[in-house]
């Protein structure tokens, strides 16, 4: 059974860092592209930062210059590092996937297995 679990969500104040993960069960996440996207209440979800087998990044404007995705083979995880967060980044994070393996750009579109998610709060 293909299972993503993301951690490392909490609440944090403006100007803050956090690192969230992303790990699976069920196959190896260092074939396929991962995305992370966020839903804040009220708003649908969006794209944040995926990054495709290759290991190129991509992000949405507004986080650009402050989070970095990265993967660890080693440990089969891919990492969404935050910094300067801001109240606007509140919200569950996911990762998802839609299990192509071998592709050199990543995307946010076509997903088919995800996380739970993990909480992202950020107030003073």
């Amino acid at each position: 059974q293909v299972q993503l679990v993301e951690s490392g969500g909490g609440l944090v104040q403006p100007g803050g860092s956090l690192r969230l993960s992303c790990a699976a069960s069920g196959f190896s996440l260092d074939y396929y592209r991962i995305a992370w996207f966020r839903q804040a209440p009220g708003n649908e979800r969006e794209g944040v930062s995926c990054i495709s087998t290759t290991g190129r990044p991509d992000y949405t404007d507004s986080v650009k210059d402050r989070f970095t995705i990265s993967r660890d083979y080693a440990n089969h995880t891919v990492y969404l590092q935050m910094t300067s967060l801001k109240p606007d980044d509140t919200g569950v994070y996911y990762c998802a996937t839609d299990l192509i393996p071998g592709t050199a750009f990543c995307s946010y579109v076509g997903m088919t297995s995800w996380g739970k998610g993990t909480l992202v709060a950020v107030s003073s």
